[in-house]
């Protein structure tokens, strides 16, 4: 039988940017994949990190800078990203007008599977 998810779990993090999993080790107990929207305001950014999953990204809103270790993308509204595991990224959302977008891993998102740098 399906399973409904009635609502996200808001997910507390830092610089003011909103987290809610829907799917995931939190919210639904799923280890195989996490699904989460993704609201940052203008000038947030994260410290890089070097993950054990596989991230891809769709912008509904905004644009989400995304650094590598070869240079840097600008992904748009409409547009998506897939970050393979074990690549360095960073994520921001320079402009003015931050960004929202969905985020699905696979393996689920874990903040020890990240392995943000120090």
């Amino acid at each position: 039988m399906p399973r409904l998810i009635a609502s996200p779990t808001r997910i507390p993090v830092p610089g003011h940017k909103l987290i809610d999993e829907y799917v995931g080790h939190v919210n639904s107990g799923d280890a195989a994949v996490s699904l989460a929207h993704m609201r940052s305001p203008a000038g947030w950014s994260e410290p890089g990190q070097r993950p054990e999953f596989d991230e891809y990204t769709l912008v509904l809103r905004g644009c989400l800078r995304v650094e590598f270790e070869g240079g840097v993308l600008e992904v748009h509204e409409g547009q998506a990203i897939v970050a393979a595991k074990g690549e360095w990224v960073r994520y921001s959302t320079p402009g003015e007008d931050g960004a929202e977008y969905v985020a699905v891993c696979a393996p689920a998102f874990t903040p020890a599977a990240a392995h943000r740098d120090e």
